[in-house]
């Protein structure tokens, strides 16, 4: 019990330790766990730790992930990546195994060795890309989706390589490993007996397997509602995080069993419950499992490191390594060119996978225990694999830093030739500038956009907008865009800098022109308001208000008296904003200046209680406010809601 509660201690604290000052410098929690584990190895070989039973054991983390994974897809949105998952994925795994396969050929080794070798090579890190694409926020991007689907092809790929990989042994090391596996069962080492299934025919494996998989699709349809009932009745929070790991546990046994990949059979199952009304208590039940395994599972991956064989032969496990990330680099990004994955996206693309995976380490043992890799060769190969994951957050950090800021920054094209004129220019045409550009073409005004961003201009010429590629910021695209004659400039830029810095310059240059900017945060309010702009308007804001609006109503106040509720509580904080900026410090934070928080308290206070004042009764929504313009009839809800209030 002492044991197991030291070695416990051990891993938390060193995760607790080392992620955070790893997220902290930019690295990663995933290289933060690696670090981690690194730390403490020579800790656990004091302790004669099995490192890699353990590793087994947190493997279970990958198998919750895919479950969550799953429960985030519908099997149409599934059908819909079909072509990306059979065509990329498959060539992906085809040509990187043969790839390695003559590269190994050329190294020396047998056509078995090499093959082998190409198969469990070709495989990457599910457990660190998935992971990490959700903390960088880049699951949906285009990359993040190809990488999903490469993944995902990948775990399915295990399964037929589980029944290749036999076929491959040579008789000398099988003969060797029988010799090994005799000796450890006179010694006393009593391993469980054959799986059910390798007792079976061809035709009865089959059967059984597609007999495990329809019972998962059927029981995730027809049984988990009515269960989740029954332990809904019983009202006890904990009933619910059983019964949700005894699901997955138990889809893991059963796949398990029948010889299929347990991460296989979890996604498979969430894929059918993705529509249950039960997904999201799910999801929250297995989360906290989810992430604590795989933090466990990437610490064992550092302290299962041999350093002591990686330092005998440290240039050649360096070289195979860094050759290895290299070779799956140019298969994928060579994939990526292919399946028309855009730049910025094909190098994350290329750069996440290119490690090994963590199934390496389990073919690998299963190799050597099969007869087919020598076991002074898996040793080898086990620390490229261990290598390569080591590596990865190393190539994020990359393309974080070069390869993304160099696409969003730099794009290979010149500004665009303008050769129009407009009342109003827009600077930025996403999210927000699009609106506001939609909203003046409507009213008939004619306007100028500037963008920097070639993928968004691309798209919105598909449909019929007019715009032009350039920096907003540089005063000769300005000078081109008419902001001479121009009445208007709306400043919907994405870079805060960038914004106050082009506030800047119209204000001071083209007094003439209305400012209308685009904030991004209180603070960013402030400076914008001291650059010279007074017509800001606050990303959220408007849609906090209505937000707010919609909670009055939800909670019985009648329409008229919510919205002058919200229009009171606009106009006092716009006015707040002003006096607030009289106080306001750039260099000191808000929370840290203190005759700042002091005058925001005491507006607020103030502002509340007059709120709680002016508050009248239920109205009607024949008052002014609800009138419309003279000459114009009511809208038909409105008309209705009229009489409906007269009649009352």
């Amino acid at each position: 019990m002492t044991g197991f509660l030291l070695l416990a201690f051990v891993f938390l604290v060193a995760g607790v330790l080392a992620v955070p000052i790893a997220t902290r410098l930019g690295l990663g929690s995933v290289l933060g766990y690696l670090i981690a584990g690194i730390a403490i190895s020579p800790l656990l070989a004091a302790l004669h730790v099995d490192v890699v039973s353990l590793q087994h054991f947190a493997e279970f983390g990958v198998v919750m992930m895919l479950f969550l994974v799953g429960l985030e897809l519908e099997p149409k949105l599934l059908w819909q990546m079909r072509n990306r998952l059979l065509g990329l994925g498959g060539l992906q795994v085809v040509v990187t195994a043969l790839l390695v396969m003559a590269a190994a050929l050329v190294m020396g080794q047998g056509w078995s060795i090499a093959l082998a070798i190409g198969l469990v090579l070709s495989l990457s890190s599910t457990a660190i890309v998935l992971q990490t694409l959700g903390e960088k926020g880049l699951m949906k991007s285009d990359g993040g989706q190809g990488s999903f689907s490469v993944l995902l092809f990948q775990d399915i790929a295990v399964i037929p390589m589980l029944a290749l990989i036999p076929l491959l042994a040579l008789p000398e090391l099988l003969e060797a490993t029988h010799a090994v596996a005799a000796h450890g069962a006179e010694g006393g080492d009593h391993s469980a007996g054959p799986l059910f299934i390798e007792t079976l025919e061809g035709w009865q494996r089959a059967l059984v397997t597609l007999g495990a998989v329809a019972a998962v699709i059927l029981a995730g349809n027809y049984l988990t509602s009515p269960i989740f009932r029954f332990i809904a009745a019983a009202k006890l929070r904990e009933l619910f995080v059983a019964t949700a790991l005894t699901i997955v546990i138990g889809i893991a046994l059963l796949m398990t069993f029948v010889g299929l990949s347990p991460a296989l059979g979890t996604f498979i199952a969430g894929v059918v419950l993705a529509n249950s009304e039960y997904r999201h208590e799910l999801e929250s039940d297995i989360e906290p499992f989810k992430g604590l395994l795989l933090g466990l599972f990437f610490m064992t991956v550092g302290a299962g490191i041999n350093f002591g064989l990686l330092f005998g032969s440290f240039g050649t496990v360096l070289g195979l390594t860094i050759g290895l990330i290299a070779l799956k680099v140019a298969v994928l990004y060579a994939l990526g060119v292919i399946f028309k994955i855009g730049g910025g996206d094909r190098w994350l693309f290329a750069l996440g996978l290119a490690q090994a995976g963590e199934f390496g380490f389990v073919l690998l043992s299963f190799t050597v225990a099969n007869g087919v890799i020598p076991a002074a060769v898996s040793d080898q190969l086990l620390l490229v694999v261990a290598l390569s994951m080591l590596l990865t957050p190393v190539l994020f950090i990359l393309y974080d830093r070069i390869i993304a800021k160099k696409y969003s920054e730099i794009q290979d094209r010149e500004a665009d030739h303008i050769d129009e004129k407009g009342v109003a220019i827009i600077a930025g045409h996403g999210r927000f500038g699009g609106i506001v550009n939609r909203i003046l073409r409507s009213a008939g005004h004619s306007t100028v956009v500037l963008d920097h961003s070639s993928a968004q201009l691309d798209m919105i010429r598909k449909f019929g907008f007019q715009a032009f590629f350039g920096d907003a910021t540089r005063p000769d695209l300005l000078h081109s865009a008419g902001i001479d004659e121009a009445k208007l400039i709306v400043i919907a830029i994405d870079d805060r800098e960038k914004i106050t810095q082009l506030v800047h310059y119209v204000h001071s240059n083209h007094p003439h022109v209305h400012i209308v900017a685009r904030a991004r945060d209180r603070d960013h309010v402030y400076e914008i308001y001291a650059a010279g702009c007074r017509d800001i308007i606050r990303e959220t804001f408007d849609g906090g208000v209505r937000t707010g609006r919609s909670a009055l109503e939800a909670l019985g106040m009648h329409p008229f008296d919510a919205e002058k509720l919200v229009k009171d509580f606009e106009a006092a904080d716009r006015k707040a904003l002003q006096e607030l900026a009289e106080v306001y410090d750039p260099d000191i934070p808000a929370a840290e200046n203190e005759a700042y928080v002091a005058r925001a308290r005491e507006m607020m206070e103030a502002q509340e209680a007059e709120m709680k004042k002016g508050r009248i009764g239920f109205g009607i929504r024949s008052e002014r406010g609800w009138m419309p313009p003279v000459g114009r009839p009511a809208r038909l809800g409105a008309a209705r809601d009229a009489d409906a209030d007269d009649a009352a």
